[in-house]
């Protein structure tokens, strides 16, 4: 490890960050060091500028992609090497307004049956059903399970912020019939070794193929259930401010954009009431 590394290690660490951020922070300087075969200490604003237009031009690579490499750069320079330039000369990309897919709820219990691995299926029913990010669910454990409350405690989520969501009683007898197949000890899905949660990739993988196995044409990943749940409750009369505290956003902003995508005669009070409680019935 280069004691560049080492250093922004360290301060990304002290500041508390995520993980799966600094692993993306790291891995995007690396690859900026690499383009340029040279430390990122002897390079400079015309050289960040190169890469900005290279990863656009020539990589086409998406915003998210864009933004999280410009993030990585300005804590590099300002925060690690100090140095005075770094924000006025690594401007963000305007932010591409694009609104997710969303599955109807006879769609999304269509997909859920086509996915054939129970603990997969599991983990994607606990994502429509609670409205969790694939981390989220995937770092469940089983002490998270609160059922005389009927809730669900996600720790340390996005922003490294705990939050409770509800636990319907049918997601509650899915997780208990999940349990006996794996009698998992910590973890609600542990992977291999157990002391670990599952993959993500495999997940996604299982996504892939339900998506294909139930013949659908939209575009649909893990997180597009997140979508599913927030749009389904506020089309069942759910207010947007309470659909911002299940899914842990920090601003209202961010959540408003699901009114661009819900049905909008909102007529579907009777429909959504008992959502939840009908959609993740899926056996296991």
């Amino acid at each position: 490890m280069t004691p560049l590394r080492k250093r922004m290690l360290d301060e990304l660490e002290i500041r508390n960050y995520a993980c799966g951020t600094i692993k993306k922070y790291v891995d995007a300087v690396a690859h900026y060091a690499l383009y340029f075969k040279q430390s990122p200490e002897d390079l400079g604003p015309e050289d960040v500028r190169k890469y900005q237009v290279f990863l656009v031009q020539e990589k086409h690579v998406s915003w998210t992609v864009y933004n999280q490499v410009v993030c990585a750069l300005r804590f590099l320079y300002r925060k690690v090497l100090d140095k005075d330039w770094a924000i006025a000369h690594i401007p963000f990309p305007k932010h591409e307004k694009k609104l997710p897919v969303v599955l109807s709820p006879e769609e999304v219990s269509q997909f859920l049956a086509a996915v054939d691995h129970p603990k997969h299926r599991t983990v994607l029913t606990v994502m429509y059903a609670a409205g969790l990010r694939l981390s989220e669910a995937l770092h469940l454990k089983l002490t998270d399970v609160d059922s005389s409350r009927m809730m669900l405690r996600v720790e340390q989520g996005k922003g490294k912020k705990d939050r409770y969501v509800p636990l319907s009683p049918s997601l509650l007898t899915t997780l208990r019939d999940y349990w006996k197949l794996y009698q998992s000890k910590d973890w609600l899905f542990p992977g291999q070794p157990p002391s670990n949660p599952i993959s993500p990739s495999g997940v996604q993988t299982a996504c892939s193929q339900a998506r294909k196995k139930a013949g659908m044409t939209k575009r649909v990943h893990s997180h597009t259930l997140r979508h599913c749940f927030a749009t389904h409750l506020l089309e069942g009369g759910t207010d947007l401010r309470t659909i911002q505290l299940f899914l842990g956003h920090r601003s209202l902003n961010t959540t408003a954009r699901y009114l661009h995508i819900a049905r909008k005669d909102f007529n579907l009070a009777e429909h959504g009431r008992d959502l939840l409680a009908k959609l993740t019935s899926t056996k296991q």
